[in-house]
């Protein structure tokens, strides 16, 4: 019986050890597929999100101000009579 425990402990281990591995290997090859999708991601000149809604809100800002500069030109148009419509 002490015979079977001790080829018991030993598969035990052994498979405790390929986990460890299995594991490890698993780490690595995210890193790896990480730092590739980085490298490419940087290759072709995507913005982060931080980048896209600061523009954005950049473009809304300009579009407003325009959109109020249309409309006091538009009143000055009616005060001083050049209704080009």
């Amino acid at each position: 019986m002490q015979t079977r425990n001790k080829v018991l402990d030993d598969l035990s281990q052994l498979m405790t050890n390929a986990m460890g591995v299995a594991q490890g290997a698993r780490t690595e090859a995210e890193t790896a597929m990480k730092s590739l999708i980085d490298r490419w991601l940087a290759d072709r000149d995507f913005v982060t999100r931080e980048e896209f809604d600061a523009v954005r809100a950049m473009a809304q800002k300009a579009r407003e101000e325009n959109e109020a500069l249309k409309a006091r030109l538009d009143a000055l148009d009616l005060r001083g009579g050049h209704n080009e419509g």
